[in-house]
């Protein structure tokens, strides 16, 4: 059985080792927790790019390549994740477990050594950070910013966020806006990676065949040189749970299909979070193949191309998505609450609640099935302070009835609808693709 053990590694930074014989490859990271800002956060998001291009020991990705392929194909990358308004940019790295190579080649040592090399000492030019290297990143991340559009099933929900959160920090994009990226100089940077690294809580997360105190050891070692200063505040989600007025807006693009995107507050079940619940809730309602929305409002009604709804439980948010003809705004989301109705009263049968049940348990399993799913896990329950392994959300699952999900549901308030519909006279009836 795997063993997971929490300890506060030094001023800021706890440490989560998983102990286990599982996997051939082992694994750590190292997470910066930032408050998601629409100022910061094409900062926080380039910073990582930037550093993985080179540190002074390995200048450039050919010798940055070159010695990870000395230590058997080791991987160094860059990670950037959100849960709720808390932005989590960093670093990750994976390695051969010495097990299964000739010699004892100490590979998580010197992999994790490289990775503290490429966070604390990167390369730079008269102290600051490589130009070249900031400007080759700032056209990749402008790039990626600007692709969101092409996709306008995420683009609607984008839209749908800057709405709905106007005036919380939920509505900044983790990578930032065109404008914001589109300042960002080497100078400046350099200074923002410097604050961030000394100010910054972080969470490093080991999974490997080593025990906890001999990795603590080794990355103690590795990360000596990781400067400390005052802490920000603790990055945190603001959870507003009363939606306020109704918000209705409607937009035109040159699109085939309309996109549809419903925003609704979880309400007052986040004064007191079911996690399990909430999921059950929201697979039976949208969140699967055989959900309410998708049996009835796609494929009994036909009044969709694609429907679904997706939760941020850290923000106490679902977001309903669909793909609709226009003619069709109307009666798909009236349609859209009148399956919310039927949760409210109640109407949830025993095999949607079962199959909805499965699905939960079968993704818990899941997670143990990687390292990085591991890692995933343990930063969403730390950030939630919560203590549950895997196995111990299974049993909250196992443990739910239906009862749990309609009071989860009588909870739920619809806050936003967002429609993007084709301009007049520069769209049809007809999907994308179909």
């Amino acid at each position: 059985m795997d063993t997971v053990i929490k300890r506060e590694f030094m001023p800021g930074v706890t440490l989560i080792c998983v102990r286990t014989d599982q996997f051939k490859s082992g694994y750590f990271s190292v997470t910066l927790l930032r408050q998601l800002d629409k100022n910061t956060a094409s900062k926080d998001a380039i910073i990582p790019r930037i550093l993985r291009r080179g540190c002074r020991a390995y200048p450039d990705m050919k010798s940055l390549s070159a010695r990870l392929d000395s230590l058997y194909g080791a991987g160094v990358w860059p990670t950037l994740r959100q849960r709720g308004e808390v932005l989590c940019p960093g670093l990750a790295c994976s390695f051969v477990e010495d097990r299964f190579l000739p010699a004892r080649e100490r590979t998580m040592e010197k992999t994790v050594s490289l990775l503290a090399q490429i966070l604390l000492d990167p390369f730079t030019k008269d102290g600051l950070l490589n130009s070249d290297y900031v400007a080759t990143e700032k056209e990749v991340l402008l790039n990626d910013i600007r692709s969101v559009v092409n996709d306008k099933r995420s683009y609607a929900q984008r839209r749908l966020r800057e709405i709905m959160f106007s005036e919380e920090c939920y509505a900044a994009y983790a990578l930032g806006s065109v404008e914001t990226a589109s300042r960002l100089h080497y100078r400046s940077l350099t200074s923002y990676y410097r604050e961030m690294l000394a100010e910054s809580e972080m969470i490093f997360f080991y999974c490997g065949q080593m025990e906890a105190g001999e990795a603590a050891l080794v990355l103690r070692e590795a990360f000596a040189s990781l400067p400390r200063g005052e802490m920000i505040p603790m990055a945190e989600t603001e959870i507003r749970v009363n939606s306020g007025e109704l918000k209705l807006v409607t937009e035109e693009m040159a699109v085939a299909q309309g996109n549809l995107a419903m925003g609704f507050r979880l309400g007052e079940t986040m004064y007191c979070p079911d996690y399990a619940a909430i999921g059950l809730f929201n697979s039976v309602f949208g969140g699967s193949s055989s959900s309410k929305l998708f049996r009835n409002v796609r494929e009994k009604l036909g009044l969709c191309y694609y429907v679904s709804s997706s939760l941020d439980s850290f923000k106490g948010i679902m977001i309903v998505s669909s793909g609709i003809a226009p003619r069709n705004f109307e009666a798909a989301r009236d349609e859209i609450m009148e399956q919310l109705e039927a949760c409210r009263r109640g109407e949830i049968d025993e095999r949607e609640f079962e199959t909805a049940r499965r699905r939960m348990i079968t993704s818990f399993r899941g997670v143990s099935d990687s390292p990085d799913a591991l890692d995933s896990f343990y930063l969403t329950q730390e950030l939630r302070e919560l203590r549950c392994d895997p196995a111990e959300m299974i049993g909250l699952a196992q443990m739910a009835v239906p009862e749990d999900l309609v009071r989860v549901a009588e909870s739920v308030l619809l806050d936003t609808v967002y429609f993007l519909k084709p301009k007049e006279g520069g769209g049809t009836d007809e999907a994308d693709g179909l």
